[in-house]
This record gives structure tokens, sequence and C-alpha cells, in this order.
């Protein structure tokens, strides 16, 4: 699914294996290493892309599937907890084949290429996630200890 390094005590550098889903591998690492909070960024080739939008008005979600050959021009985001499991936010902007680009937050990615990322961890859980309920998001919840 995946291959890494250590760089130091709290940063890996991973390649993903081609045509396995971003935020999965992704999840499964930071399970593997234990973590529960850090920053994540990178950038790779994908066919297929499906982003989320948040529709304030409705406090609805909105998604929609890009299901074409992109480069992943930047992907970054950050890593949480909710209920004791892996939380990932992630934003992904993908450049197609006319040069435009597409991005927002990202549901899923399916790798056709590669896909270099970027892990930082930050020691201890300091962030959570809580449901809000004026937004319709799952907001940090800061540890007290």
């Amino acid at each position: 699914m995946y291959k890494y390094t250590e760089v130091k005590g709290n940063s890996f550098v991973l390649s993903l294996d081609n045509h396995v889903e971003v935020a999965e591998a992704l999840t499964a690492f930071c399970k593997e290493k234990g973590i529960l909070s850090g920053t994540v960024s990178g950038i790779g080739a994908i066919s297929e892309a499906t982003f989320r939008f948040l529709d304030p008005a409705i406090k609805q979600y909105v998604d929609r599937t890009f299901r074409e050959q992109m480069e992943v021009t930047n992907l970054t985001g950050n890593i949480s907890q909710k209920n004791g499991e892996v939380y990932l936010h992630l934003h992904l902007t993908a450049s197609r084949r006319d040069y435009t680009c597409i991005g927002g937050h990202l549901l899923s990615a399916r790798i056709n290429g590669a896909c270099e990322l970027f892990v930082e961890s930050f020691p201890g859980t300091y962030t959570g996630r809580r449901p809000d309920a004026e937004t319709g998001l799952n907001l940090y919840e800061f540890d007290k200890s």
C-alpha cells in the first residue's frame, strides 16, 4: 500500500503504491505509526477524485467525482482524532489535461502514477474532533490537560 522512510523522529516521507486510494493508505500508515495529530502534504498523479462541498445554507454536503487523469499539484491537510480513531482533513488541487484546476475538500482519490507525501506527527494527541451544530462541521476540540 505504501513505502516510507523516517526523516527524523516525527517526520516521514511516503510513497503510495500505484492504484491505491490516498485516504485509505494514509489512514493505514497513521494507524501503523500511532499518529493521532499532525500534518500532511504531497504531490502526485490520480485517475479519480471525489470532492465534498458543504453548502452552509442547508448544512448539507454535495459530493462530486471526477474520473480523468490529473496531476496533484497540492495535497495538504491535518491529522487528528475522532472517537479515538485517525481523522484526516485533506484538501487537494488537481490539474487537468487542459491545465485548468479543480479542487476542494478531498473524500477520496485513486493514484494513477505516483503519490509522494510528507507527514509530520505531533507528540501526543492534542486535537480531537467534535460536531458543531452551528456549522455542521467536525471542529477541533483541544485537549485541556
